[in-house]
């Protein structure tokens, strides 16, 4: 196995199970204790785990916001999943918005040409959308975060402010019952928000990893978005809670 798919299955091994160690990982991999040592140092430095006392951490409910590259292949089968269910919601002569988090990209990927108006504020979304000439794009500019490979700020938002769309189709880092949408950059936090505002309606795509995770900055209630779409496994107490605020869940498969 090479180094650098190595890296990516225990990235998204931390992020499954929020927390390995480093016997279970040598064993798993076939490799030494030191080389697994030295692994989680370089993925540590590179923000997309945290070291701990003999393993490492997920940094889901932590504060720093994960790279793209590794949001991309995190729960990747169900990303593209909860995308599939997604698309089948837009209709021709739709105004949309689609954020920039990789499960909204997933979806972008399987739009068809057709009559439509797209606003984003990812970079990744506007490469997608640029050889399909049916499809009006149209991007908030602003800040770039290399992260997210996404705008954000004052530009931004003031950019979203001109605008009212028919969906939203958007994630975030954490959802909570209690804490509600929230999400480890404040500026993309705040994004969101007014994403939401100017929606007339919102859906949440999350996996179910993001269920019970409180991230940085709350952004909304639950009740604020009129469907959730997820993957399977997510606890069936959960969604009665959701259900019971008025918001449809689908279990995408």
């Amino acid at each position: 196995m090479l180094v650098a798919e190595r890296h990516r299955e225990i990235i998204a091994l931390v992020d499954k199970e929020k927390s390995v160690r480093v016997a279970g990982l040598a064993k798993l991999f076939q490799v030494t204790e030191e080389t697994i040592r030295r692994d989680l140092e370089k993925l540590e430095a590179e923000g997309v785990l945290l070291r701990s006392h003999g393993g490492a951490v997920s940094i889901r409910s932590g504060g720093r916001e994960a790279s793209y590259s590794e949001r991309e292949v995190s729960f990747a089968s169900e990303k593209s999943a909860i995308a599939r269910e997604a698309v089948r919601l837009i209709e021709e002569g739709d105004t949309i918005i689609i954020d920039a988090s990789t499960t909204a990209w997933q979806m972008t990927k399987l739009l068809p040409d057709m009559p439509l108006t797209v606003v984003t504020n990812a970079m990744q979304v506007c490469i997608e959308l640029a050889n399909r000439p049916r499809i009006r794009v149209i991007c908030t500019g602003g800040s770039l975060s290399a992260p997210s490979l996404s705008f954000t700020g004052a530009r931004a938002e003031l950019a979203l402010a001109e605008y009212h769309v028919n969906r939203l189709f958007f994630s975030c880092t954490g959802v909570d019952l209690e804490h509600g949408l929230s999400d480890v950059n404040e500026a993309q936090a705040t994004l969101k928000q007014k994403m939401m505002s100017i929606a007339d309606r919102s859906y949440l795509l999350v996996d179910k990893s993001k269920f019970g995770v409180k991230a940085l900055k709350r952004f909304g209630g639950l009740g604020d978005v009129d469907e959730v779409i997820t993957n399977t496994g997510v606890e069936p107490a959960t969604v009665q809670e959701i259900t019971a605020l008025g918001v449809t869940v689908t279990a995408a498969k």
